[in-house]
This record gives C-alpha cells, structure tokens and sequence, in this order.
C-alpha cells in the first residue's frame, strides 16, 4: 500500500511539473518589418528591453514585409501590435487603400515613433521653384514598391505632374549618384534628414531643396491627405541650403488591435516612454530621437487605443 501512495504522491508531483508550461506567459506578436528595417528595429528593441521581459506576458516581434502588411494582420488578430505609416491606418480604415476597398476598423493607434518627411533636391540656379516645374524633366522618384515611390507618385499625380515627367524609379545613393553625374534634373526622397545621399549629392553640386510645403498648402493636399503633417527641413541641414525649406511628413505609428487588453497597452507605454525607456530605443537606432512623451500623439488622425488613451491623458498630451 505504502508503494502505491507513493507512486501516486510522485505521479501528482510529476503532472504538476508538466503542467507548468500551460501557465507560461502570454505571448503578445509584435509585427516589425524587413531584416535591417526600422521598423523591425522598433519591434525588436522593445522586445529585447528588460522593463518589458519581467512583464507578466512576452512580447515577440514578428518580421514582415512592412506597413501594409502590419495593417492587415494588426487588423485581423493574427498580430497584437505592430509599426504602420498613419497613411496607411487612415487609408486602411476608410477603404482607401491602392487596390484595395476593404476598411480595416480593428486597428488602434497607440503612439507616434517617428517622422518620415518628403525632400525634393535640384541644382542650385536651375529655375525649378516648385515640382511643376518638373514637368519634361528627369527625375528619381525612389525604388519602385517602396514607401518612397508610393508617396512621390501620390503627391505628383495630386499636382499633376507624375505623367508629364521622365521618371526613374531608383534607391537614394543612386539617385544622387545620377544627379552629379547630370543624369538627373532632380531626385525624390521620403525619409529623416539629414540624408546621406542628399550629403553626397550637395558634395558635386550646388543644392537646393524644393518649398513642398508651399506646393502642398496651394493644392489643397493637406486636406485631402490629413495623416501627412507639416514641417521644416531646417537651415544648414545640408551644405548650401541656408534657409529653412516647409515640406510634409507621413508619420509610423505604433499600433494595436482593438481587442488587446488595454492594461497591456498601458504597461508597455509606461515601460518605453521613460527616460530609460527612451534611452533604450535612442541606443537601438538614432531614427527614435523623435520619440517623446510631448509629441505621442502626433500624426495620429484615426481612433486611438483606450489604453494608450488613459496613459496620455495621464500624460497630458490629450
């Protein structure tokens, strides 16, 4: 009898210790994006952040193909968080999206992590003041398939121009590449300055930038397009350029599915937007210095999560 209350007393023991795992930690899908992109980096790093591991659930980030695919499985569940252009939420949620008529209302925005503003560069003294004076000349739109081209093809056919220019779709150091060398009129870039390949570019050539900013407030673009937001490239930025040039920005946003558990949501903001929170993500990449608690609702046009909503009221940025 005593051998069997014993192997009883072990199996117990043994079933308990196997049962362990079904009380493991919530595993919550962080959608990043391409290996070596940014927004991988931002899934990662909060992944990787000690605050965020000694939570009572696991954050994991999740590669993809970027933005839109972030919006999609954001929207459907099969991610909790995820990186994705305010363009693209705003786009996503009234049925805007490129071929694409399907709304997609489940996604919440949760925070602004950084902008990405559009520059346009031409040869000093080349008469070309404003993008409509592209029109019959050749210029570097950005890669094909890439944020870069969509926005610059956006913001061309709103001024009428995509058409009526000679467009090559090629990457940034390219592109200046080809401007030194006089294969380009001008090039086309959306992405944080100071730009290595605009840097390169005013090293061969006296640069100017375009005033977007004026083309953009004359056409009615910020109406039509409200997740993009003004700002300056400020003077000095790049050699020769000494006067602040008005441009617009697109803005990634952090953001969940609406189901996620609001005190998830308020526990990973409390977690990332301290000082050694910030600190951590600045140490991740240097992109993430526009993160602050003063600017966490910016660029945000659509619906945002209830718990993000409770931590920056705390906050009071709304």
């Amino acid at each position: 009898m005593k051998h069997i209350v014993r192997f009883l007393s072990l199996l117990i023991v043994a079933t308990l210790a196997f049962a362990v795992p079904a009380i493991a930690k919530d595993r919550i899908v962080f959608g990043g994006g391409p290996a070596g992109g940014t927004f991988q980096v931002v899934a990662n790093a909060i992944q990787v952040y000690g605050p965020v591991k000694a939570m009572d659930f696991s954050v994991k980030a999740q590669s993809s193909a970027g933005s839109v695919e972030n919006l999609r499985k954001v929207d459907s569940g099969r991610m909790d968080f995820g990186v994705v252009y305010s363009g693209h939420v705003y786009l996503g949620a009234n049925g805007m999206m490129k071929n694409d008529t399907k709304k997609y209302e489940n996604v919440r925005a949760v925070s602004f992590l950084y902008g990405a503003p559009a520059q346009l560069v031409v040869r000093a003294g080349s008469g070309i003041k404003s993008t409509k004076d592209l029109i019959g000349k050749k210029v570097g739109v950005g890669n094909a398939g890439s944020g870069a081209f969509a926005n610059c093809e956006l913001f061309f056919n709103h001024m009428g121009i995509w058409d009526k220019i000679e467009r090559n779709a090629m990457g940034y150091n390219d592109a200046a590449a080809a401007f030194g060398n006089n294969q380009l009129d001008a090039f086309w870039l959306f992405t944080a300055f100071p730009s290595g390949a605009v840097i390169m570019a005013a090293q061969t050539n006296d640069i100017e930038l375009i005033d977007l900013g004026a083309d953009a407030e004359a056409t009615g673009f910020f109406k039509k397009y409200p997740y993009f937001s003004k700002l300056k490239v400020p003077a000095g930025t790049y050699k020769g350029v000494d006067v602040d040039t008005p441009s617009f920005q697109d803005s990634a946003l952090w953001v969940a599915n609406k189901d996620v558990s609001d005190d998830v949501v308020y526990q990973l903001l409390s977690a990332i937007y301290t000082d050694e929170g910030l600190a951590h993500m600045v140490s991740q990449k240097k992109t993430f210095k526009a993160m602050s608690v003063a600017k966490g609702a910016d660029g945000i046009v659509t619906p945002m999560h209830p718990g993000a909503i409770k931590f920056w009221k705390e906050k009071g940025v709304l």
